[in-house]
């Protein structure tokens, strides 16, 4: 099943909105997961001084982008408009040099 990498960058000033959504955010990765979609890696992405998060990156196993596009759109912190930007790629996955 092929790879799709989700990078996603908070609206300004929805720090408040994160952390009050952050809990529906995780418990909907955690079981979402199982529905045609796998997430592989995901996780907050974060200012240069590592002080506050100002997005999210996922890597997800899915048949298609549009289960990932799906999956996106209901994710808590798209709904509650926590994110300003929502991109998606085919990844292909190389490990080491």
């Amino acid at each position: 099943m092929p790879l799709f990498a989700l990078h996603a960058t908070d609206r300004p000033g929805a720090l408040a909105l994160r952390l009050e959504h952050s809990g529906a955010h995780r418990a909907y990765i955690e079981t979402e997961g199982g529905r045609d979609i796998k997430v592989i890696l995901s996780g907050p992405l974060q200012s240069d001084d590592g002080t506050s998060a100002i997005g999210s990156l996922f890597i997800f196993e899915a048949p298609d982008r549009a289960t990932v596009e799906t999956f996106a759109k209901a994710d808590p912190f798209a709904r509650y408009n926590v994110w300003e930007s929502i991109n998606i790629a085919r990844f292909h996955r190389r490990e080491g040099a």
